[in-house]
């Protein structure tokens, strides 16, 4: 297992950093396109759809609406708005589990939600490619989501004690999610720091990073959330080692559309 996790991350790793740093434009919309596509086959699953058709389909119609979101881009703020309300409702589903299937709308509503999570990701992550500094953005919210994996890993695994999400995924606590919290925002702190930031734009950052940090958990915890209401441990093997596109995306379909709608509220860029 370590072995196929290393090669296929020795593998991966190089085509999206080329992919993040090297296209732009309709090449990059199409890169990351591609990945929300290969997240939306998964998703259909997730959703109670085995059959290969249904699954096809779903995702077809996520690489349509792609298309049509690059050639709209007056939806930007009203996708991003959506996005933001989701990942609230999301937060109280997680919390209410199992009790919040009920609210899912069954498997269409389930692949409603799905566009709610995926299609919003790909835009967000199209609009910060356009911004000031659009290839440091998007390493920002990288690092802050996978150092708060990190930290969450050492600080759960040592201090664990109370569990986050029990019903959800019991392997989290609340020990693992502040130990998370507290290593993105001394990163946040030192790249304040850093560059000189004044008072003001530290608070602030601090408080975005905390926010997109805890949003991250909730985009975790909410794919965890329909695996396990859909009795699936992995949302496919298309990354032998790793599981799917889901289980390495999850975090960020949450984090990056918050990320994107704090940086515009903080004046960064108009959309």
């Amino acid at each position: 297992m370590l072995k196929q996790r290393i090669i296929t991350a020795a593998v991966l790793v190089p085509i999206a950093l080329i992919g993040f740093f090297l296209l732009d434009g309709a090449a990059f919309a199409l890169f990351i396109g591609a990945v929300v596509t290969l997240g939306a086959w998964e998703w259909a699953r997730l959703a109670g759809y085995t059959q290969q058709p249904a699954r096809v389909g779903y995702a077809a119609l996520v690489a349509v609406l792609l298309v049509l979101l690059f050639q709209m881009p007056a939806f930007v703020p009203w996708l991003l708005s959506a996005a933001v309300v989701w990942w609230l409702a999301a937060t109280y589903f997680v919390l209410t589990y199992p009790g919040s299937q009920r609210h899912w709308g069954g498997r269409n509503g389930s692949l409603l939600i799905g566009l709610l999570i995926l299609l919003p990701a790909w835009q967000a992550l199209v609009v910060l490619k356009q911004w000031p500094q659009g290839n440091w953005l998007i390493v920002a919210v990288m690092v802050l989501v996978w150092a708060a994996d990190i930290g969450a890993y050492f600080s759960g695994k040592t201090l664990g004690r109370r569990k986050l999400a029990p019903q959800v995924s019991p392997g989290k606590s609340w020990e693992g999610m502040i130990g998370g919290l507290i290593t993105s925002l001394l990163i946040t702190l030192a790249v304040g720091l850093y560059r000189d930031w004044l008072a003001r734009e530290l608070v602030l950052a601090l408080l975005g990073a905390a926010t997109v940090v805890v949003i991250s958990v909730v985009g975790d915890l909410t794919e965890s959330m329909f695996k396990r209401s859909s009795g699936i441990k992995d949302s496919s093997q298309l990354l032998p080692g790793h599981g799917g596109v889901m289980d390495r995306i999850d975090s960020l379909t949450a984090a990056v559309p918050v990320f994107t709608v704090l940086l515009w509220l903080a004046g960064w860029a108009a959309w």
